[in-house]
Parts: structure tokens; sequence; C-alpha cells
């Protein structure tokens, strides 16, 4: 399994626009990604509500995994990307 640990310092958290940009990621990869927070909640990342309910915010500390493929890094560094914009 391929993950990433992102700690998300978008500036508003993660809101509407990051959440949509996050479901746009995710719906164009063939394998489904989840999203693990530190207090162990799990969620679809495809699910605009159940990413919205975890109500994450900056300083977040999230794992970001998805099933191994020539595609996982690319689609992992454009989530993290979205989580964490340098």
């Amino acid at each position: 399994m391929a993950h990433r640990r992102v700690i998300i310092s978008a500036h508003n958290g993660v809101h509407a626009r990051p959440v949509a940009e996050l479901v746009r990621v995710v719906q164009a990869h063939p394998n489904p990604v989840t999203l693990r927070t530190a207090s162990g909640a799990s969620v679809d990342l495809s699910s605009v509500l159940a990413l919205m309910d975890l109500g994450l915010e900056r300083g977040d500390a999230v794992v970001l995994e998805t099933a191994d493929s020539a595609a996982a890094a690319a689609v992992l560094d454009a989530l993290a990307e979205v989580l964490d914009p340098s």
C-alpha cells in the first residue's frame, strides 16, 4: 500500500474548495484513496461529505493511502499538494 503523511498547511484547513479538488483528483485515479486522521478516523476521498465531516484544520496530520500502482506516487503527490501547498 502506497502512503504519504501530510501536515495540512492550507490557509483555512480543508474547506469546500480543497475538498472539491481532492475529490476531483481521486476520481481520475483508478484505485480508491483513503485519508486517515491522527485519531484513527478513515474516509474514502471520493466522498465529499465524509471528508467535510472530519473538520480538518491547518496543522492536522493525515495519512493518504492507495493501492500500489504506477500512478500511486503521482496521485499522492497531487493530493499532498492540495493539503500542503508550497
